[in-house]
């Protein structure tokens, strides 16, 4: 046995989280993915004591009093309230360990390819400070890469567009290395800012973040739809009277809301194909692109990019799964991922 896997079979736990903007997973071994909350910490302003977290968090976000904050302590994929995200971190570990013998913690953590160095220690010192004995990081695309099955180690080229809440991640991976990758602070967030934006404009009428969520979820495609159905029916507030206001509107609108962060995703999976060397090209013309992250769910999404790139794309099955999977594969078996951790 190798020097390698002698050193990690010490450890008795193993762990992979995809700390998201706007989901946290957690993965154990042996038992899957045993956590999915929403990356949502609510916060008594006057005693900085956390009141909820996750799904009961989620159900603060603009319904808060002046002395409770709901926060989303990640933005762009990365830490932007280090304490928050410590208390949130800690709070989630602290529930997949109840009820399971847990000693000497080791865990991987899947972060943007275009995390800074202080970005990459300030995950890493919230691990620690929870009680996490390692702490290992792996860049999304290649997490979400092994976790949609694609073969990596192969001298190929592996096309992966992971959409998230905060990030658009796009990567080509060969031989266990990525040849090209792009970070693109434009993802499933922006989307839901910019139906917020288009009713704001074009009706004078505010809905929340979680009202826009539920439209882009139900109602958004980024293709023209054959069967419009019924007008979309949406509650907000009138900008000027300040009253409730119901209105009706087409589903092609939020096609158009939505069109501006759709047309910058697919413009980074454009620049990425305009950047390969041509034996890469031919990889993908073979073998195709995936989608994976909560955004790859977006209706039309992967028959809009097959049309403007000439490249069949796939979306995997769980998406939003993809980056948490991989990575609990990863840290299953180090001693054939360790090229694919980052320092």
């Amino acid at each position: 046995m190798s020097f390698f896997k002698k050193l990690f079979g010490l450890f008795s736990t193993h762990f992979a989280m995809d700390l998201g903007t706007a989901n946290t997973l957690i993965y154990l071994k042996g038992e899957g993915v045993i956590l999915n909350e929403p990356s949502v910490v609510a916060i008594d302003n006057s005693s900085n004591k956390v009141i909820a977290v996750g799904k009961d968090a989620k159900e603060y976000i603009g319904r808060t009093p002046p002395n409770i904050s709901a926060i989303r302590p990640l933005k762009d994929g990365v830490i932007a309230d280090f304490d928050v995200t410590k208390a949130m971190i800690k709070y989630f570990l602290t529930i997949v360990k109840r009820d399971r013998k847990i000693s000497k913690p080791k865990l991987v953590v899947g972060v943007p390819s275009g995390i800074t160095q202080v970005e990459k220690k300030a995950v890493v010192d919230a691990c620690f400070q929870v009680g996490i004995k390692d702490v290992f990081l792996i860049e999304e695309p290649m997490a979400a890469a092994i976790g949609s099955d694609l073969p990596i180690e192969m001298p190929k080229g592996n096309m992966v567009v992971d959409i998230g809440g905060g990030t658009t991640e796009v990567a080509i991976i060969s031989l266990s290395a990525t040849a090209y990758s792009e970070s693109l602070r434009v993802a499933g967030s922006e989307i839901d800012e910019s139906i917020i934006r288009y009713l704001q404009k074009k009706y004078q009428v505010a809905i929340g973040y979680i009202a826009a969520e539920k439209i882009k979820i139900e109602a958004a495609s980024v293709l023209p739809m054959e069967d419009k159905g019924d007008p979309i029916s949406i509650v907000g507030k009138d900008m000027f009277t300040g009253i409730p206001r119901n209105i009706k509107i087409p589903r092609d609108e939020i096609r158009e809301a939505i069109e501006e962060p759709v047309s910058a995703i697919i413009d980074s999976v454009k620049r990425a194909l305009e950047k390969l060397p041509p034996e890469f090209v031919s990889d993908l013309h073979e073998a195709g692109m995936v989608l994976t992250g909560g955004g790859a769910m977006l209706k039309g999404l992967n028959k809009r990019i097959e049309t403007e790139t000439d490249i069949r794309v796939r979306v995997v099955d769980d998406p939003l799964f993809s980056v948490v999977l991989g990575s609990g594969r990863a840290i299953e078996d180090m001693g054939r991922y360790k090229k694919v951790f980052i320092n």
